[in-house]
């Protein structure tokens, strides 16, 4: 059924502005997105469900890339760029509004969360302080594929020293679920940290999350 063919009461759009985004549903607020359905006689509703039916949840489907999008049919390279930019907001809105300070291995995840979670492939996440911790920069540095991907040491303390920074911290996620550090984690952040000392630089903390949990890699 077409949304056009509910009573308004029951039209999602009409439904948020009257009752606000929290009322509705997950289908009614990726109807809202989609606007339509896959053809004639299909509506919204059935295309965002087919959605869900898919990828099992917001959180998937959020992970999913525009192209791998439009092979669902009645999702088109706009829908798809639609569905992609409304992730990636909902994600930079979770981001620290105002200058943080890295006082401790959780605020490190509290800033680099947002780049992390919800991510189908290994990032890495450099976070350059100032003298007294306090953040200046924080970005991708690095993307693998769906598995680990290498902490490249010299493009890192590069990066650092071309941001004019006296500290920095790394994050990365494990896209499999699992937070604990590997073998090639630890060596890897050793060898930053012994890279870090030599150029007068303080490596203040690296860490492992996944969507639900983080730890240290020490």
């Amino acid at each position: 059924m077409r949304i056009a063919d509910l009573p308004s009461t029951d039209r999602p759009r009409e439904r948020l502005h009257t009752h606000g985004p929290a009322a509705l549903a997950d289908r009614e607020l990726l109807a809202v997105l989609l606007r339509t359905g896959a053809g004639p006689g299909d509506g919204a509703h059935e295309l965002a469900a087919a959605l869900l039916a898919r990828y099992g949840s917001l959180a998937a489907l959020a992970r999913a890339h525009p192209a791998e999008l439009t092979t669902l049919h009645g999702v088109g390279p706009a829908k798809a760029a639609i569905l992609a930019a409304a992730a990636e907001l909902g994600r930079r809105a979770r981001r620290p509004a105002a200058a943080a300070v890295i006082r401790g291995t959780s605020d490190l995840v509290s800033i680099a969360a947002p780049l992390l979670h919800g991510r189908a492939r290994e990032r890495l996440v450099l976070v350059v302080c100032d003298g007294r911790n306090q953040v200046t920069s924080c970005e991708v540095v690095s993307e693998g594929g769906a598995g680990r991907t290498l902490l490249p040491v010299r493009e890192i303390t590069v990066a650092v020293l071309r941001r004019d920074g006296a500290a920095f911290a790394l994050a990365h996620n494990h896209p499999d679920g699992d937070v604990r550090p590997s073998a090639a984690d630890r060596a890897a952040t050793a060898r930053i940290g012994e890279a870090a000392n030599t150029l007068d630089l303080r490596f203040l903390d690296h860490v492992v999350l996944t969507d639900t949990q983080w730890r240290r890699v020490d």
